[in-house]
């Protein structure tokens, strides 16, 4: 019999908005999104919280996020790895 094959975990860029917490980071995802009457594309963005374990991310820092298992009440997320450093 064969394994159940996982489903892929979803990743997402964003920028650090906040690392005030202990092991926690706040990310802003932003995203491109069409109007359903306008046709005009409007920027949404949605704030996601992640575990940053060794607590390296700061503020501004381009990160990647992988989908988890809940970890605590708002975070379902944790940090993949930092794309691009804030200058």
């Amino acid at each position: 019999m064969e394994k159940p094959v996982r489903n892929l975990r979803k990743e997402r860029v964003g920028i650090v908005v906040s690392n005030k917490m202990d092991k926690s980071i706040v990310v802003a995802v932003k995203r491109k999104m069409r109007h359903s009457i306008y046709g005009k594309f409007i920027n949404k963005t949605t704030k996601l919280m992640a575990h940053d374990e060794k607590g390296d991310a700061n503020v501004g820092d381009k990160v990647r996020l992988m989908e988890t298992r809940p970890l605590s009440k708002n975070k379902r997320w944790r940090l993949v790895e930092i794309v691009e450093r804030v200058k």
